[in-house]
């Protein structure tokens, strides 16, 4: 059936659960393949699922896709996974806007699962049970399987709240005790990447707790993929017709602590059609004979330094730019393409220096969906279009002097429609902007881009 983790506010220990599932799932069933899912824009905790199931986290947002393809695209990695548990966002009713667009209870009826609904304990005992049925009324559409206690400090406080949920025939799936230990160290942009930390310490002890916490009689059947929407498939993207005799397509992929926010639809997109070469701007030298460069998201201002040091690929980088080498970058990959970086600790760092800005941390946290028109021609899009993006950055560029004419990609809009500042820097071979985007529902776009590649790679 899947289940779809929720909380009734952020900071319950929505990930905590989550994570704690998929790790006994692979304990107890090591030879099932268990897929995951992850409600919004989020790529931190994507990849904590990943590195726990070894599959490729699905984002679900159908903001940023379409409502159609937030189906398709649960159904078809759904369907080839014997367990598969999806993870919400904030609170279980917190949307985009004054609704619940793109919140966890929209993709629950959107999918028609059921919800575990994990409550925080802390501070309360018969009092909880008019949260669970105040959340069980709200909605009638958005089914309730169960709630998750969580931060439950005593046997006597456990006998209290299952006592309260059970007058209202609120089943309880699983109880977790008050346990510093269990902690995944965060920071600015939430918490640390899996790949910066060692994780299989963590996942076993999430294992072992979660063996003992969670009601698996109950769960297990519940966490069984089973479709639930007739007639919904993904469909595969056609490749434009390629010439027969033409090189192979290769293109560069960042990847390292420093650069790793992507989607994986969008990585699958452009592994379709190309040779995606992946490499390190911290310690490895540009890959030779590729056709393009896709810079994505990370924390490129916390390796700075290391950035830096590595003047060869700094330096094959502007070379390949000189040469109208294709890019695209977002985020953390605008920031590596400026002439320098300052850190949080105010130490400024050299770039590639392709931008002609310097990019600065500390400024007020920038987040939300952004309505993006487009509004120059790169190698990604055309004037007219209209987009949607993400954005979640501390930074921001300063124009020490600012070429002339427009460089910015995109007019941009809130959710709510409040019209913010143009966006973004372009030339004919470069798109590099802060605003994320997902592909999934747009595939046009990276079949623009690689157009693109292999119109660079067939130069005289």
């Amino acid at each position: 059936m899947t289940l779809i983790i929720a909380g009734d506010r952020s900071g319950v220990g929505k990930t905590t659960v989550t994570l704690a599932l998929l790790a006994c799932l692979r304990h107890l069933f090591p030879q099932h393949r268990v897929q995951s899912f992850k409600v919004g824009p989020d790529y931190i905790d994507p990849m904590f699922h990943t590195a726990i199931t070894g599959q490729t986290c699905r984002n679900l947002d159908p903001v940023l896709t379409s409502e159609d393809y937030v189906q398709r695209c649960f159904t078809a990695h759904g369907q080839t996974a014997h367990y598969a548990l999806i993870e919400g966002v904030m609170g279980l009713f917190d949307g985009a806007g004054a609704t619940d667009t793109a919140s966890t209870a929209h993709i629950a009826k959107l999918l028609k699962v059921p919800v575990l609904l994990v409550l925080d304990a802390q501070r309360t005992a018969r009092s909880l049970a008019a949260v669970a049925h105040g959340f069980r009324s709200f909605d009638p559409e958005v089914n309730i399987a169960g709630v998750l206690l969580n931060r439950v400090g005593s046997d006597r406080h456990r006998d209290l709240l299952e006592a309260a949920l059970q007058s209202i025939n609120m089943p309880v799936l699983g109880v977790l005790r008050r346990d510093a230990a269990i902690a995944i160290p965060s920071r600015h942009l939430g918490l640390v990447p899996s790949g910066e930390l060692s994780i299989q310490p963590l996942v076993d002890q999430l294992a072992t707790l979660g063996k003992s916490a969670f009601d698996w009689d109950r769960l297990t059947p519940l966490l069984a993929y089973t479709q639930t929407l007739a007639g919904t498939e993904m469909r595969a993207v056609e490749a434009p017709p390629t010439v027969e005799a033409a090189p192979p397509l290769r293109l560069a992929v960042a990847s390292d602590n420093a650069f790793n926010f992507y989607y994986g639809d969008n990585i699958d997109l452009l592994s379709r059609q190309a040779d995606v070469v992946y490499w390190s701007p911290l310690k490895d030298d540009l890959p030779a004979d590729i056709q393009g460069l896709y810079l994505g998201g990370g924390f490129p201002e916390l390796f700075a330094a290391e950035l830096a040091a590595n003047g060869a690929a700094l330096g094959a980088l502007r070379q390949q730019v000189k040469m109208g080498l294709p890019i695209y970058a977002e985020c953390g990959g605008l920031m590596y393409l400026c002439r320098t970086l300052i850190d949080l600790a105010e130490h400024s760092h050299t770039m590639a220096g392709v931008i002609p800005a310097a990019v600065a941390m500390g400024s007020p946290l920038t987040l939300g969906y952004r309505q993006a028109t487009t509004q120059a021609t790169t190698p990604m899009v055309t004037p007219g279009s209209v987009l949607w993006g993400h954005e979640f950055h501390h930074s921001r560029l300063y124009w020490p002097s600012k070429p002339a004419g427009s460089l910015e990609i995109y007019a941009l809009q809130r959710f709510d429609g409040k019209r913010l500042p143009p966006e973004g820097y372009q030339t004919h071979h470069i798109h590099a902007s802060y605003v994320h985007l997902h592909w999934g529902a747009t595939p046009h776009l990276p079949q623009q881009f690689l157009q693109c590649c292999r119109r660079y790679g067939n130069r005289p």
